[in-house]
Formats: structure tokens, C-alpha cells, sequence
């Protein structure tokens, strides 16, 4: 560990929750160098929906490196990316009646959202976003400044504007619908808010505390840009490529985003990799307006190609995702009721899932000792109060079932050691509207 200590900047934070150098990674495990197996509920904080190092992506990625396969290439056009823009097209596009032009961004997430919200603003000529409380989008100024969270804002060291925070679904309680308070701010001329170029939205937010937006309030939302000639932005970046079940998202509600933006497990890999998509009528960049030296990994397109064609020719994937959603949020569910003396709540869709846990000092002590039982997993939401489950979707059910036990009795071990659970009815609602 010393080369770590000695030259890594401080700002690592993975690396602390979880001290140990790991140098093997398959399926839904990871081993560190002295052997010891951990069961992965981090996966590469949803990079990993298809696992690690899955054996016929690999098969596929040194067929291509063997064969002397374009590994670097801007955006010029290679082999690699036309089958993955068919493949793509044919088996994720056209049988969702989606119609989407394709651009190909630098490699992360945040690099989609910027593209994203610098498209917005040409197209409409507006500068405003309409961004949600608890919002996650990436740490790169423009996509920092559309997320709430105020640990990452607050390291900007410049100002942050150019976004309007509305609150999200359930931020006000289950009583209080707050898209009828976005179209009242919209209507309202005396409402300070200036007409926005774009609302970009998660349908699930992952790093805020794993949050669900109904199926309701999105079509709400969506009906709202619609009439209101507002682009509607999804990021898909964590909740998307299976995570909730369907590959997208929004699927659920039945809406079609002006623009989605897509990375993490995309490549299916863990390949670095991003898109944005976009209806063709906003295809408005000039050549070269928006570009990036590594915009197309033909790596990632080897890999993400084969995942489409193994996981999304049919049904059965899709199923095998919602069918083990279940089971989480069932056995939750129980741990819930049973530990958290009423002040646990579970939510989250498909495999999306999390427990919250009051507070982050809890949540963190029972992370803590799950890694120290074999299993990786992570905390979020504003105050890392909420244990988040992003297994890989390929997971065995034993393994699934295995990792819920070492949960369950770390919850169990923590909570009988705890006596600063709150049980104040007023204590708790105050968590539940700040998460």
C-alpha cells in the first residue's frame, strides 16, 4: 500500500472504504493479492451490470486485438463502430419505436451531460436547465452545476450557474405533486425563473439516495416540456443498460426523451464509453463543434456489441432482472421490519436498489462490516445514509441470496450495538424529505 500512500492525490475515496489491492475480478466476484474472495455489490458503481470480465466479451475483445483491430480512431469510421451503431439500432432502438442520431462524446459520463446541456442551449438559444434536488450528473462545472449534491458543488472553487432546482418526486412528501409546482413557476411571469432550455432528469436517482420518479410524475414531467417546447433531458447514465429492468429507464412510463445520455455499463465491459442521443431534429452541431480525442472507444464497441446481441435479443434477460429485483426488495423489505424499529425505508426499481438507514454513520458502520464479512458495497444520498445495492444483474441467485445474508447480519450486529437509532416520528420525516 505504501506507493499508494506515498504518491496517490487524497482524493481517492473508493480506495478508503475498501483497503485493499485487488488484482482479480469474474462475474460477481473480486480478489485481492492475498486470495480473499468478495462478493461485488459495487460493480464499478453500475459500470458492471453484465459482471466482470465476462467470458465471451473477453473472447470477442482479444479476437479483435489479436487481429491488429483499430483501437484508437477520433471519429472516423471503423468496423467496429458501424456493428455496434447497427447493433445498437436494430436490437435497442427500432423494437422500441425510438428514434435517436448517435453522437459519440469523451468517455465518461459527466463528458454526455455537457454535450447534452451544450446542445440544449444551441438548439433553443436559452441558457437555463431545470435540474431536480438530489440530482446526481457528473463533477465537471457544467454537469456539477445541474447536481445538488453540496460535497461535490462545494469543491468547484467558482460559481455555479445557469440551473434552476426544482424538487423531485417525493421531496415534499407523497402528498405534494411537485411537477404542478414546476408548470406553476413556468406559467407564473413573476416567478424569477427564466423559460429553460432543457430539464434534465434521472428516473432513478443512483448517488442521491436511490430515489424513484413514478411512472405518473415523469409522463407529468414529460407533458410539461412537451407543452412548454422545453427539451427533455434523461440521464441514464447509472439507472440505464438494464439496471431498472427494461435497457432504459424511462420505458416504464412510456415517454420519449428529446435527449437520453448513456454510459457506466454501455460498453459491457468497463470500458470507458459514452453517447449521447438525440432526436434528429436537434442535430444541429457543425463538424468538429463538440469533439474530443478519445469521442468512440473501438474497444468498447467490441465489447458493448456483444453484450447487446448476448442480453437483448429477447426477453429473457429483462425478466431475470425484474425477477431478482424482487427478491431484493422483498428480503429488504424484511430486514427493514425487522431492524430498523419503523425507521428504515427501502426503495428503488429492478436491481436498483437501497436501504435507508437514518444516517450515515449507521449506514457506514453496517458497509463497513459487510466488507469485512466478503461483500462490497456502498453508500448515498446526501448523507450517505442509504446502503445501495448495484449487484451485477448476471448474479447467481444463491450469490444474490449469500450477499443479502452478510447484509442482513451486519444490519443485525450494528443495530443491536446501536442506541442512536431515532425514534422520533418528526426526526425521521426530516430525513425523509432531505433525502
Amino acid at each position: 500500500m505504501k506507493i499508494f500512500e506515498e504518491i496517490e492525490s487524497e482524493v481517492q475515496s473508493y480506495a478508503r472504504s475498501f483497503p485493499r489491492i485487488f488484482n482479480r475480478a469474474e462475474g460477481e466476484h473480486i480478489y485481492d493479492e492475498d486470495g480473499n474472495q468478495y462478493l461485488d455489490f459495487l460493480a464499478g458503481a453500475g459500470t458492471l451490470n453484465y459482471g466482470h470480465n465476462h467470458p465471451l466479451f473477453k473472447e470477442k475483445l482479444i479476437e479483435y486485438i489479436q487481429a491488429d483491430g483499430i483501437t484508437h480512431g477520433l471519429d472516423m469510421h471503423t468496423k467496429a463502430k458501424g456493428d455496434f451503431l447497427n447493433t445498437f439500432n436494430d436490437k435497442i432502438l427500432k423494437p422500441r419505436d425510438l428514434d435517436y442520431m448517435v453522437q459519440f462524446t469523451g468517455p465518461t459520463g459527466t463528458n454526455a451531460v455537457e454535450a447534452a446541456l451544450k446542445l440544449a442551449r444551441n438548439v433553443t438559444g436559452r441558457e437555463n436547465v431545470i435540474a431536480f434536488t438530489n440530482g446526481f450528473h457528473g463533477v465537471s462545472l457544467g454537469a456539477l452545476a445541474t447536481t445538488g449534491n453540496s460535497h461535490h458543488r462545494g469543491a468547484a472553487g467558482t460559481s455555479l450557474g445557469g440551473v434552476t432546482r426544482m424538487p423531485f418526486d417525493g421531496y415534499l412528501g407523497e402528498d405534494v405533486c411537485t411537477t404542478a409546482y414546476l408548470e406553476k413557476v413556468l406559467n407564473d411571469s413573476s416567478s424569477g425563473i427564466d423559460k429553460p432550455a432543457a430539464v434534465i432528469v434521472e428516473c432513478v436517482q443512483g448517488e442521491g439516495g436511490i430515489n424513484v420518479a413514478s411512472a405518473q410524475w415523469l409522463r407529468a414531467l414529460a407533458d410539461i416540456c412537451n407543452r412548454h417546447k422545453i427539451l427533455l433531458i434523461v440521464d441514464d447514465i447509472q439507472a440505464g443498460c438494464g439496471r431498472t429492468g427494461s435497457f432504459f429507464s424511462f420505458e416504464e412510463a412510456g415517454i420519449k426523451p428529446d435527449i437520453i445520455t448513456l454510459s457506466k455499463s454501455l460498453s459491457g465491459y468497463g470500458l470507458p464509453f459514452a453517447v449521447v442521443l438525440m432526436k434528429p431534429e436537434l442535430d444541429h452541431w457543425k463538424p468538429g463543434e463538440h469533439n474530443g480525442t478519445f469521442r468512440g472507444n473501438n474497444l468498447a464497441f467490441i465489447t458493448a456489441t456483444a453484450a447487446i446481441n448476448h442480453f437483448w435479443s429477447d426477453d429473457k434477460f429483462s425478466k431475470s432482472v425484474i425477477h431478482k429485483g424482487q427478491i431484493i426488495e422483498k428480503r429488504l423489505n424484511k430486514i427493514a421490519d425487522a431492524y430498523g424499529e419503523g425507521n428504515f425505508v427501502t426503495s428503488g426499481r429492478g436491481m436498483m436498489r437501497g436501504i435507508n438507514c437514518v444516517n450515515g454513520d449507521i449506514a457506514g458502520k453496517i458497509t463497513r462490516k459487510c466488507f469485512q464479512n466478503g461483500l462490497m458495497i456502498e453508500t448515498s444520498g446526501a448523507d450517505d445514509q442509504v446502503v445501495k445495492f448495484l449487484c451485477p444483474l448476471i448474479i447467481s441467485e444463491a450469490n444474490l441470496n449469500k450477499g443479502l445474508d452478510i447484509v442482513e447480519a451486519a444490519i443485525h450486529d450494528i443495530c443491536a450495538k446501536e442506541d442512536n437509532i431515532p425514534e422520533s416520528d418528526d426526526y425521521f420525516d426530516d430525513v425523509k424529505l432531505a433525502s
